[in-house]
């Protein structure tokens, strides 16, 4: 089986943080592919992979950006597939400004937002869309928020 959630975030600057994301997945046994890729610089390539993404098997997008933070709403423009959006702190708002831009969508163009630096939560997240068709993994989420509830950490 290939992946079933992509990751994609904006600089090479932006890998550690989203790192957390594919970390989460991880620990659900969720594979993913995780990629850099920005909605300024390489505009092309972000299309090409948001419009390729479910034809590749992919059923969860996640992308994280910082400042202007357009890139999970490019993605979300080319795919009828979930997308999560992470704003990535940073700059002189820490965050605000890519907050911002990644959840005021327009009608249509929806984008599941998470906090700032929130990509452990993302992960999450996709695992509990996923989870929604799979019994497995909703077994596994169980356990998980089990063991939230006995003070256990991310």
């Amino acid at each position: 089986m290939g992946a079933l959630v992509g990751i994609v975030y904006g600089s090479p600057s932006d890998k550690d943080k989203m790192g957390h994301a594919g970390a989460t997945l991880q620990r659900f046994g969720v594979e993913y592919e995780m990629e850099a890729m920005s909605a300024h610089r390489s505009p092309e390539r972000v299309r090409e992979y948001a419009a390729g993404a479910e034809e590749r098997g992919i059923r969860v997008l996640i992308a994280g950006a910082g400042r202007a933070a357009h890139l999970a709403g490019v993605v979300a423009a080319h795919t009828s597939l979930p997308v999560i959006g992470v704003p990535l702190s940073g700059g002189i708002m820490d965050g605000m400004d890519a907050l911002l831009s990644t959840v005021q969508m327009p009608a249509g163009v929806p984008v599941a937002t998470v906090g700032v630096d929130g990509a452990a939560n993302a992960g999450v997240l996709a695992v509990q869309i996923l989870a929604a068709g799979d019994d497995l993994l909703r077994k596994r989420l169980a356990e998980f928020k089990e063991q939230l509830a006995q003070g256990l950490r991310l």
